[in-house]
């Protein structure tokens, strides 16, 4: 077994099937674990129906991706959402790096780009939004080796969805472990996802990040985060960015409506 697939769910029958569908091909090499918080539709039957291995857990995603890494067989693992999908280029990509011999040049923990989903104008934009963030403060790892969440103990589970991600990267980037985005991305099907949706995910998200400040407090990473130099202007004009950011002005206006949006919504829920 190469690679062990970490899939967190609840109530997530609509797409749990296409998220542990993606591996068919690779199923030899492929371990699939499902940690489901308490779902109430047929979530888990689905998951055990297509070969899943399927645990309980709660009461937040931060504790059941740590019992579904802790619980993996392979030396690699990569932790999803259900409404997460792996293009076949991309499980390739993936066991390349799991059959390589370590190494002291290897990497040990992987960025992977996200597309996301859907139609329209909207969609465009939060592509062309996350198209900035590969392997930034503002991304979050999701492919590692075994040995580095053993190292850092995995995520901190008084965290809820949200700032548990940034919160790992920080420890794993502090152990030393290389680290780099891989070639191929993931599909993030974010179709039903409407705006009204997004800002009620982000306000749910936003009830765990004071804890997360008080943690890390004065640390370089949280100053980019949570600052506005760098989550309005610098994450897009770094590195020769802003080149991309001027050719498209409609995708970049509509990008910042939401940004601003997304950024008064923290600041009524923190």
């Amino acid at each position: 077994m190469k690679l062990s697939a970490v899939i967190t769910t609840r109530n997530e029958e609509a797409n749990i099937a296409s998220c542990i569908g993606a591996f068919d091909k690779f199923r030899d090499d492929v371990e699939i674990v499902v940690v489901d918080n308490a779902s109430t539709d047929a979530t888990k039957k689905i998951a055990a129906d297509l070969g899943a291995k399927v645990l309980d857990k709660g009461p937040e995603r931060s504790a059941q991706r740590n019992l579904g890494w802790r619980t993996a067989s392979a030396d690699w693992v990569i932790v999803l959402d259900a409404d997460m999908i792996l293009p076949e280029k991309t499980i390739c990509e993936i066991l390349e790096v799991a059959s390589a011999e370590p190494s002291a040049e290897a990497c040990e923990a992987y960025w992977i780009p996200e597309v996301r989903s859907g139609d329209g104008l909207r969609t465009k934009a939060r592509n062309f939004e996350r198209s900035f963030y590969d392997g930034t403060c503002i991304d979050a790892l999701r492919l590692f080796r075994k040995s580095v969440l053993e190292k850092t103990g995995g995520y901190d589970e008084s965290l809820i969805a949200g700032p548990e991600d940034w919160e790992l990267d920080i420890r794993v980037l502090a152990t030393g472990a290389k680290c780099a985005v891989l070639r191929n991305h993931l599909i993030h099907n974010e179709k039903r996802l409407s705006l009204a949706r997004m800002l009620e995910k982000k306000a749910y998200y936003s009830k765990s990040m004071a804890a997360y400040q008080a943690k890390w407090k004065g640390h370089p990473a949280l100053k980019r985060q949570f600052g506005l130099g760098y989550r309005y202007f610098g994450v897009f004009v770094e590195n020769g960015k802003w080149r991309r950011l001027v050719r498209h002005p409609v995708l970049a206006c509509v990008m910042y409506f939401e940004r601003v949006l997304v950024g008064f919504t923290y600041l009524l829920n923190r």
